[in-house]
């Protein structure tokens, strides 16, 4: 599915995506190794024992990552100028190997850009995390702002 252009997206509308991932201990332990990230909570068993999670933590920043990558399809995926910015981050609660993470996207603002040529849209993004009780459970969430081209003359 291809994403929005500039003018597809509405003020206050709401996207749920489609898209979910249930996190491995291979995916937190691969993204650590590329960010070269080696904080223990993520990495070591015994040491995250010890803390108040009692077990390994996955890597917030993967968590963002994934709700990121999750929405493409619905929003951006091939109609992104660039990111422009991802701000108000918060991890609300902890993400643990074998959780399977959702998002949604919430569209908070858009403008044109000063030349006119294309648009601003900032969404807000939460990811949950599914729990047993079939509740979910809010992970990460951060309002993302992109620069998106409008639809092309004559489609």
């Amino acid at each position: 599915m291809p994403g929005r252009y500039y003018e597809e997206f509405a003020v206050g509308e709401t996207i749920e995506h489609a898209k979910r991932r249930t996190i491995s201990e291979a995916d937190n332990q691969r993204f650590c190794d590329m960010t070269m990230n080696q904080q223990p909570l993520h990495l070591d068993a015994d040491f995250a024992e010890g803390t108040q999670f009692g077990e390994r933590l996955v890597n917030g920043l993967y968590t963002m990552s994934l709700a990121v990558g999750v929405s493409i399809p619905e929003t951006t995926d091939g109609t992104i100028v660039a990111n422009l910015s991802y701000d108000g981050v918060e991890h609300p609660n902890p993400v643990f190997h074998g959780d399977t993470i959702r998002a949604r996207s919430t569209v908070t603002d858009k403008r044109e850009t000063s030349d006119g040529e294309r648009g601003v849209v900032t969404m807000h993004v939460e990811a949950f995390k599914t729990v047993e009780e079939g509740d979910d459970v809010l992970v990460c969430e951060f309002d993302r702002t992109v620069l998106s081209e409008k639809r092309p003359d004559g489609e």
